[in-house]
């Protein structure tokens, strides 16, 4: 039986991480005033008759901190890329140069800064939606194992204890990263 728990608590674990990692990705996108290469990696771009992640397309460097750019490899690309970061939403305004996008990044006024963590909110928002859910499928695996007489009562509850202070831990997480990412968009 402890196996079995150890198994579910691990793949529930694994589930919840993976959560995390979608969290960090998208607070990766979310500008703060400092170039990061995160910003640009969600963009899709028009390349061969499909849309294409931008890192597939070029690289994304940070030559200094309020400035990116990217090396488009195919030049034919160039003017793709530059519409593609333009209609992003972010409120960037690339400059093409050759091969080379550069991409300036704006100071941010105060009321971008609330749009932002107001951003940063709804994404953590949905995260912890996501850890409850997580949680949810392994309170009904535990109550199906229940129900065929794999578990008795005792054990039932022991596991619904370990699977929520599982997810209490990630929903904590979730409070500190956004924690720090509100406190980074904050900072002027």
């Amino acid at each position: 039986m402890a196996t079995e728990l150890s198994e579910l608590t691990d793949d529930l674990a694994r589930r919840m991480d993976s959560t995390m990692e979608t969290l960090r990705r998208e607070f990766a996108g979310l500008r703060t005033g400092r170039a990061s290469p995160g910003l640009l990696e969600p963009i899709r771009v028009e390349a061969y008759g499909s849309e294409v992640p931008l890192p597939q397309v070029g690289t994304i460097a940070v030559p200094e901190a309020r400035m990116l750019t990217v090396q488009v490899w195919d030049r034919s690309l160039v003017n793709n890329v530059v519409k593609a970061i333009r209609d992003s939403g972010l409120g960037l305004n690339p400059a093409n140069d050759g091969q080379l996008v550069r991409v300036p990044i704006p100071m941010l006024t105060g009321e971008r800064r609330t749009e932002l963590s107001k951003a940063a909110h709804k994404y953590a928002e949905g995260a912890k939606i996501a850890v409850r859910g997580v949680r949810r499928d392994g309170m009904e695996q535990i109550k199906a194992l229940e129900k065929k007489s794999t578990l008795s009562k005792d054990e039932e509850k022991r596991w619904a204890e370990e699977v929520q202070k599982l997810t209490d831990l990630y929903v904590r997480k979730v409070d500190e990263i956004l924690g720090e990412k509100d406190k980074e968009i904050k900072q002027v």
